[in-house]
């Protein structure tokens, strides 16, 4: 077993997401030795961290959620004192076309990391990466004891990853805190959800590199935050004395046409004039109407609360958006 340095160490699954680029970030400025797990793949979609790859201290390893053998290699080579779990298929209209892959990678994937952790390091702090989602069409403000009533495969899997997290912790006694965050977003967020989508399509339009852009329910409301303030969120929650389980929140909702008002006016332009509306290839399965957390024991206990509006984070995607497409 390798000798552990005085530097805390990290271990990130989904390193290379939005949200494992911006943890990484914030765990290296607090002096941490990072370590992530990534796929082995013909190309490795590295991106986000690509600016961190210099920094001494990240380190990574090729590893996946599908294969427990290299999930439990890492853990005995890295031996880490926090475990962050954010790796997921995490697309939820991707999850109706591909349930097995989902469910394969969001429950059984984190139910092979949370045996692995409780037999090589139970020592160590384990964040899992719950979602809003969970809540489905529950009423709002959804909190801690909402009802979960899962609408989508993603929905479902990552229940049922909430649920395996709860009995290894009781059961093990082990040191296991979930964060259920709602909606959080950034310049870093594929455009292939919508708020990225809409962004970018707000840029290209400006610059006249697209016309139209198709989209779904314009009247789904959702409670949407700054991925940098949620990874915040995260460390927090293995800081403590003792594990529990928060919703991460602003308390606002926003719908989808309100999102395109709020990115198409910053470029000078009407959404009206460009979007297509009620496109039914963006139509969910099941629709789950309005997502709206209520995050008052995180903003009690540990003092958490979001930093960045909602209009300066769509604000910066445009502008991000704005200055690739004038490549």
């Amino acid at each position: 077993m390798e000798t552990k340095t005085t530097a805390s160490v990290a271990l990130i699954t989904g390193i290379t997401g939005q949200d494992g680029s911006y943890l990484t970030e914030l765990l290296l400025g607090k002096g941490y030795e990072v370590h992530g797990i990534i796929r082995k793949a013909s190309t490795f979609p590295t991106e986000r961290i690509d600016h961190l790859q210099n920094n001494k201290d990240l380190h990574l390893h090729y590893g996946d959620m599908t294969s427990p053998v290299s999930l439990r290699h890492v853990l005995r080579h890295t031996q880490p004192d926090e475990i962050y779990n954010l790796a997921a298929q995490s697309h939820v209209q991707v999850s109706f076309s591909l349930p097995d892959y989902t469910t394969e990678v969001n429950y059984l994937g984190t139910l092979a990391l949370l045996d692995a952790y409780r037999n090589i390091c139970p020592n160590a702090k384990f964040y899992q990466a719950s979602t809003s989602e969970m809540f489905g069409n529950s009423a709002g403000p959804q909190y801690e004891g909402t009802t979960l009533a899962p609408e989508s495969p993603y929905a479902v899997a990552k229940t049922a990853a909430h649920h395996a997290c709860r009995v290894y912790r009781d059961a093990y006694k082990l040191y296991i805190a979930c964060g259920i965050l709602f909606n959080h977003e950034s310049p870093r967020r594929p455009p292939t959800f919508v708020t990225r989508k809409i962004t970018q399509a707000a840029a290209r339009i400006k610059h006249g590199d697209m016309r139209k852009l198709a989209l779904g329910n314009l009247d789904a409301s959702r409670d949407w935050g700054h991925a940098k303030d949620y990874v915040e969120a995260m460390w927090l929650l293995l800081q403590q004395h003792a594990p529990r389980d928060c919703v991460v929140a602003t308390g606002k909702t926003w719908t989808v046409r309100q999102l395109l008002d709020v990115a198409f006016s910053h470029v000078g332009l009407e959404y009206r004039d460009h979007v297509v509306c009620q496109d039914p290839r963006y139509l969910r399965l099941r629709e789950v109407h309005c997502l709206k957390g209520d995050s008052g024991t995180i903003n009690r206990v540990f003092g958490w609360k979001p930093s960045i509006t909602f209009e300066e984070m769509i604000h910066e995607m445009v502008d991000h958006d704005m200055a690739e497409a004038a490549k």
